[in-house]
């Protein structure tokens, strides 16, 4: 289904996108941060924080990292403040670039059984479809943050992966 190759370069393409993001959130006052602006997760911290939150999830199950300590349900309060969030999203992206580059083909073989908090149940799923699963949701919430920012009048960074340096 997918190689490391394409991991490689989904993790180098999530650091620059998530670059950008730290960048946007540096140059707005907290309040356009943290007003709910109804999208799933409601603000741009929190949406953000969902997606730092599930890709420590995810990679508590491909690595070694530790899970986050709160539940799901807690995911947009993962980090208080858009300065402890930005630390932790470029720490992440680091690691994450870092396992990616570690990665071979042979790595995305075979079977990943977790419990799902969400799913309220095990879950037996492809690594490789894992791992789809892990960047797609980057991408997506991502994506509703750009909308959320673009509504605020802030211009983000291109999202083409083409243009990604």
């Amino acid at each position: 289904m997918i190689k490391a190759e394409y991991c490689r370069a989904m993790a180098r393409y999530n650091a620059w996108q998530n670059s950008g993001l730290r960048d946007a959130m540096a140059a707005l006052p907290e309040n356009d941060l943290t007003a709910d602006r109804g999208a799933f997760f409601g603000s741009i911290l929190g949406t953000a924080n969902h997606l730092l939150w599930g890709d420590t999830m995810w990679m508590s199950r491909f690595a070694d990292w530790e899970p986050p300590t709160k539940a799901g349900r807690d995911s947009t309060a993962y980090h208080p403040d858009p300065a402890s969030w930005s630390q932790a999203r470029k720490e992440a992206d680091e690691r994450i670039v870092f396992w990616a580059d570690a990665l071979s083909d042979a790595d995305l073989e075979g079977e990943l059984t977790w419990y799902s908090g969400s799913a309220g149940k095990t879950l037996n799923k492809a690594k490789a479809v894992c791992v789809a699963q892990f960047f797609n949701h980057q991408t997506h919430h991502r994506g509703q943050i750009h909308k959320m920012l673009t509504e605020i009048g802030y211009r983000p960074i291109d999202t083409d992966f083409f243009l990604m340096p």
